[in-house]
């Protein structure tokens, strides 16, 4: 059983992906090619922005807007104790600090109450100028973007959508990538719309800000490569990606529906044993990832250990907040208490999950977790 099943995607697409594939490189068309504009212009839509601007990866995406935003030194950025560090790594290269936010016990998602905590008391400190909010939509689930709007505007603080696992998410009527200020997304494999590769894309509905991404992700290029306006880097998706891309695409829809019926069914067989993922009231989960909790009496590695002998494949995500890693451990977290997060962080298990997850694997996966003696640790 794999834990995201990207063959069984590959199988479904594989003569339109190779007839793109062959398309490339027929045409030698490797770098910028106009795939890449094509495939901008139909996420564009998709998302419901004007531009989407794309580049090498999801972090590069979140690194080209901090750059754009001019985001550096003496600059605080905040975001979710719970998030994979490139959220808030690029910033740190730039020489901005992070601030760390506890998480939303429901959502998974950075807490509104505890965002304001933490701007007030850098404000109070007085040693940084807060800057920005990264809202990461985490597990493919929107944040609560309405509380969070009311914070940011009221700050004067630029919000960023890290949506790098939340394309194909809804927060009412809007898309996921659209709901901040500007927004980035991933084109990791595992991601909902995933290439074979590396990849990612900024969206934004401001022009200025577009033209200077599209400048910066190619060494700050004015009107030809030779010609720099300003200090860029070498950050561009390649056009085989695109390709790849445009074909994921028009699929796009048929999967996260998929992916709304195979989370059903886990919620309603699983409910009773551990937490599932809550219900999104305000929109739709591209659910990136299926991850319960387990109760903290479980041992979660002798419950991992059972589900390999039955070769089922887990993961857990992720295992460490980011006030944890060893890389931030002197950073100033304002007495911020992040118990929710750490709770989540000991206690969540991804269970195998794609489009692709077939009923009878889906049945399997649902009966080896109910067999499980979750009182006496399987025995």
């Amino acid at each position: 059983m794999e834990f995201i099943n990207l063959k069984a995607q590959y199988e479904k697409m594989q003569s339109e992906i190779n007839q793109e594939i062959k398309k490339c490189l027929s045409k030698a068309d490797f770098i910028m090619g106009t795939a890449i504009d094509e495939f901008e212009h139909q996420l564009a839509k998709y998302v419901g922005v004007k531009h989407a601007i794309t580049c090498g990866s999801g972090t590069d995406a979140l690194q080209l807007i901090y750059m754009a935003y001019g985001i550096g030194e003496g600059d605080a950025v905040f975001c979710p104790d719970m998030t994979f560090i490139a959220s808030v790594e690029p910033a740190c290269l730039l020489g901005a600090t992070p601030v760390l936010c506890e998480i939303d016990s429901n959502t998974y998602n950075i807490d509104a109450s505890s965002l304001e905590r933490q701007i007030k008391r850098v404000l109070e400190e007085g040693n940084l100028k807060p800057r920005a909010v990264v809202a990461v939509d985490f597990l493919g689930r929107p944040a609560e973007y309405d509380e969070i709007r009311k914070i940011t505007n009221k700050y004067e603080i630029l919000l960023i959508e890290d949506a790098a696992q939340g394309i194909g998410a809804f927060y009412g009527q809007s898309a996921c990538g659209s709901l901040g200020d500007i927004g980035a997304t991933s084109f990791f494999p595992s991601k909902p719309l995933g290439a074979y590769g590396d990849g990612g894309a900024v969206f934004t509905n401001n022009d200025t800000i577009a033209d200077r991404i599209r400048s910066m992700r190619v060494h700050g290029k004015g009107t030809s490569k030779y010609e720099n306006i300003c200090i860029g880097i070498n950050s561009r998706l390649d056009t085989i990606q695109a390709q790849i891309l445009l074909v994921k695409l028009k699929y796009l829809e048929e999967e996260i529906l998929r992916r709304q019926t195979i989370a059903k069914i886990y919620d309603c067989k699983l409910q009773s044993l551990v937490k599932v993922p809550p219900y999104n009231a305000t929109g739709r989960s591209a659910y990136a990832q299926y991850v319960v909790l387990l109760k903290e009496t479980v041992n979660r590695e002798h419950f991992r250990n059972y589900l390999a002998q039955h070769n089922i494949p887990s993961i857990v995500y992720y295992p460490n907040p980011l006030h944890r890693l060893p890389v931030f451990h002197n950073i100033n977290t304002y007495g911020e208490s992040y118990a929710i997060t750490e709770q989540y962080s000991e206690t969540n298990v991804g269970l195998p999950f794609s489009p692709y997850l077939t009923n009878e694997e889906q049945d399997k996966v649902i009966s080896t977790i109910k067999d499980y003696d979750f009182l006496y640790g399987g025995h």
